[in-house]
């Protein structure tokens, strides 16, 4: 028979959540930690790239409304143009670096993420690049594995260079462009793959170098960012041929010095080299996976877990937003943000589909904190609770009511 006395017992954590009574008036801890009282809140933000948006279409400018984000939801899933600020960047435990081209995968449920530990990462160095310029992105590489602890393994130079070419569409505004010799890139990323075992890519081709007329708006925090939308083409292109992350850093010769910038543009002026944040967010980004029951066994994050979706208002026509917004199983909820206008006219009016509008961030986090915590986000409004509908209309108190299908 064994004993114990008060003295045995564990002193009562300073963490308690709740309590038990027990004898002599002793009361026993119990964490809610221990318990799966609900699952996680996932939320997807997106602002597309080479748009001209507002927040987000300049040098890493949407980062702090994703930092906001990720302290509120538990899982944040967004894309390298909301996360990369060029030397800059900033660590989120619970954020997801996913690229553009596998985000409409994963929202169509064809691709699955599952998170890792760490990638091991290689880099892609155009032969167009000066050597100059081609050793400060070694530099780069060599200080984030010394500094950061990055698992950057192996570079890279193609068999060709690539020829980035870029341009503005002129039906949409926007911001585009191609590489001449895309199978080179593709060759290079082969043999990364091959011999070293990579599972994640960084690419930095060589641009054109801009007149500083041609980027003076840009540099301003106005217009469009000349070089997104060409980015975008590169690591699409590499995550469609080979199902891994993947990121882009462009390599140009440092522009004259500005004594008018715009601090939304800032971040690409403080360096040599735009990779460090990519290098960052390419080192824990989730892998890829085909969505299928092995995906599910390794625990892998699904579309239908995602709760919210936030974007801007007039960049609702992406195939990722079509996607979530024409979910009938599991829609998330749509939030619109109207103060991030963007060069695009493509509204959730306009496409027919249902969500909630709100003038800034602030309003759409506000919206989130109520939506995670199971509250309709327009009982914190003044006056936007109306009477209980009917599937059918029908006389209540001798007034007929009936429910509308709004699209807000």
């Amino acid at each position: 028979m064994s004993f114990f006395t008060l003295n045995h017992l564990p002193t009562p954590s300073l963490s308690t959540r709740f309590t038990t009574p027990c004898f002599n008036n002793y009361k026993r801890t119990i964490s809610c930690s221990s318990f799966k009282c609900k699952r996680e809140y996932t939320s997807v933000m997106i602002v597309p790239t080479g748009i001209g948006a507002a927040i987000g279409g300049f040098a890493g400018d949407a980062l702090p409304v994703a930092r906001a984000l990720s302290s509120l939801v538990d899982c944040l899933i967004t894309h390298p143009n909301v996360l990369n600020a060029a030397m800059l960047y900033w660590p989120m435990p619970n954020a997801l670096y996913v690229e553009g081209y596998a985000l409409d995968r994963f929202a169509e449920g064809s691709w699955a993420l599952q998170p890792v530990h760490q990638n091991r990462v290689g880099i892609v160095l155009d032969a167009g690049i000066e050597e100059e310029l081609r050793i400060r992105q070694l530099q780069v590489a060599d200080a984030a594995r010394a500094s950061l602890g990055l698992p950057v393994v192996e570079y890279i130079v193609t068999d060709t260079p690539l020829e980035v070419e870029k341009w503005i569409d002129p039906k949409t505004g926007k911001s585009t462009g191609r590489i001449k010799h895309p199978d080179s890139l593709l060759r290079a990323v082969q043999t990364l793959v091959n011999r070293s075992k990579v599972n994640a890519i960084a690419v930095v081709g060589r641009f054109p170098d801009d007149e500083s007329d041609d980027v003076d708006e840009y540099r301003q925090g106005l217009g469009v960012d000349l070089l997104a939308g060409v980015e975008a083409v590169i690591s699409h292109l590499v995550v469609k041929e080979f199902q891994i992350p993947c990121a882009h850093a462009p390599a140009m010769a440092p522009l004259p010095l500005s004594l008018s910038l715009s601090p939304k543009s800032a971040a690409e002026e403080i360096g040599y080299t735009f990779l460090p944040c990519v290098l960052a967010g390419l080192s824990k980004a989730p892998q890829y996976l085909v969505n299928n029951s092995e995906s599910t066994e390794k625990g892998c994050i699904f579309a239908s877990d995602v709760d919210s979706v936030i974007l801007p208002k007039d960049a609702c026509g992406g195939d990722g937003t079509l996607a979530f917004a024409r979910n009938g199983k599991h829609k998330p909820l749509i939030i619109t943000v109207e103060e991030n206008e963007t060069v695009l006219d493509d509204t959730a009016y306009k496409l027919g589909f249902e969500a909630l509008h709100v003038s800034n961030y602030w309003e759409a986090i506000g919206v989130i904190a109520a939506h995670k915590a199971g509250i309709d986000p327009f009982s914190l409004r003044r006056n936007k609770i109306l009477s209980i509908g009917c599937s059918t209309s029908m006389p209540v108190n001798g007034h007929t009511i009936s429910r509308e299908k709004v699209i807000y």
